[in-house]
């Protein structure tokens, strides 16, 4: 979990089976919505957060830090992903909102427990938050929160995920939506296809 090109690969890997397709599809418009609002809370009013509560977005901004760092890409923290997981958990995940809640209160209680003079986890060095949260990796809590961190890392841009498309500038994927036929020898004589226009990103 050291905040490096590896530990990326590593989280991103371990949350491969929980982001299979058809869980995808089948929460993709509440998915939609919640990235929709990530964006406009991003843009217009940061600091509002309607599920999570002041001293919980430091934590939980933390977290999503250590889980996609910052470094020669951006991380978690500049896709806003804690904005993406306060909208979810009254939407897409609200089904895991208490759990997710009294998760983060265990997280927080143990945390203080073991660094007392700390304060919160916030408020510690990156060394001290990875050390912790190797002693969690395996909690629900944890496992819900990298979730929704990958989430709001990857969502499309043009649903408002993936801020700025740092997320797609990670993984080296370009957003190339826009098609010529013949696509292959099977239809190099159709001429009824009309290309989609290209997207304006905004």
């Amino acid at each position: 979990m050291k905040p490096t090109a590896s530990s990326r690969r590593s989280f991103l890997f371990a949350s491969g089976p929980a982001l299979t397709g058809a869980w995808l599809a089948a929460n993709w418009p509440t998915i939609v919505a919640a990235a929709q609002h990530s964006h406009s809370s991003a843009q217009t009013a940061p600091e509002a957060f309607t599920f999570l509560r002041p001293a919980e977005v430091a934590d939980v901004d933390a977290i999503t830090a250590q889980i996609v760092p910052s470094g020669k890409t951006p991380g978690a923290r500049e896709a806003h992903a804690t904005h993406f997981i306060d909208h979810s958990l009254t939407t897409i995940f609200a089904w895991r909102a208490a759990s997710f809640r009294v998760g983060l209160g265990q997280f927080q209680t143990n945390f203080h427990s073991v660094h007392p003079a700390a304060g919160a986890f916030a408020h510690v060095s990156p060394e001290a938050q990875i050390a912790y949260l190797k002693s969690v990796e395996e909690t629900e809590f944890f496992q819900t929160t990298r979730l929704l961190t990958l989430l709001g890392m990857f969502s499309s841009p043009k649903y408002g995920g993936n801020f700025n498309e740092v997320g797609w500038k990670m993984l080296g994927f370009v957003d190339e939506h826009v098609f010529s036929p013949p696509f292959g020898y099977y239809d190099a004589q159709y001429t009824g296809f009309v290309p989609y226009a290209p997207e304006k990103h905004t």
